[in-house]
């Protein structure tokens, strides 16, 4: 079984789930963890990035999700939250109801700091209903590696996956913690495959997920870096599948 554990979904014309499941049907994906897309047009995400743009639409569309997955018996949501808004424990609590799976968080739309009280609410409230909490981060002080693990510690009870395997090519802060932290997990997707293999060979396959990064990447070159590992069928497995199922018990 395959899962690509983050792929942007929206309704556009480069992103749709339509595109998408051609995709999934291609290349073999049995299963796909979905977070909201087109807060950001990433066919310009060095603009975003380098500070030139801003978000062209910072307010996720959870909806596009929620009926993507209340569709299709394959693809699991993750919703997104803006740490900003006030009612964002009862936005967790009424995405958990509508059968979300996860919360995924976006400093580059949203930018906030880890340390605020919206995020700590938010990693608490995760840990009670046995979330992950999914984000990447930035070349920013209050959402950088460095302060993510100190979430990570602060919150034990809930589980942390780090998009891109951190910042950078080769994140090592985030990879120490995944080595010290049991809540700790890195996401494959635009990472380089020196750095996957070797984080594989110092953390071990149980602590790394599969994911594409969809559209901004491909599935099937995101998913060729994990075939390519110099690693063993078991722990392949671990990467493309077993790692998120046990996260999200399905």
């Amino acid at each position: 079984m395959i899962i690509d554990a983050h792929a942007h979904l929206s309704n556009t014309e480069y992103g749709n789930i339509e595109l998408y499941q051609k995709l999934m049907s291609e290349i073999g994906i049995d299963q796909v963890v979905a977070v909201p897309g087109a807060m950001l047009d990433v066919r310009k995400m060095t603009e975003y990035i380098t500070g030139r743009a801003k978000p062209d639409n910072p307010v996720p569309d959870n909806q596009y999700i929620e009926k993507a997955c209340h569709e299709n018996k394959n693809i699991h949501g993750f919703i997104c939250i803006n740490p900003h808004d006030k009612d964002v424990e009862q936005q967790l609590e009424k995405g958990k109801k509508q059968g979300f799976k996860g919360l995924k968080l976006s400093p580059l739309s949203h930018q906030f700091s880890f340390s605020s009280k919206g995020i700590t609410s938010l990693a608490s409230l995760c840990g009670d209903y046995d979330f992950p909490f999914y984000t990447h981060v930035v070349y920013s002080p209050g959402a950088s590696t460095a302060k993510f693990i100190q979430l990570a510690k602060k919150f034990p009870k809930t589980k942390f996956i780090i998009g891109h395997m951190g910042f950078g090519p080769a994140d090592q802060e985030a990879l120490e913690a995944a080595k010290s932290l049991d809540n700790f997990f890195l996401e494959t997707s635009t990472g380089n495959f020196l750095h996957i293999q070797e984080s594989v060979k110092k953390v071990g396959s149980s602590k790394v997920i599969f994911g594409s990064e969809y559209p901004l990447s491909h599935p099937g070159i995101e998913l060729e870096k994990i075939m390519k590992l110099n690693i063993t069928d078991r722990e392949r497995e671990d990467i493309v599948s077993g790692n998120i199922k046990q996260l999200l018990k399905i």
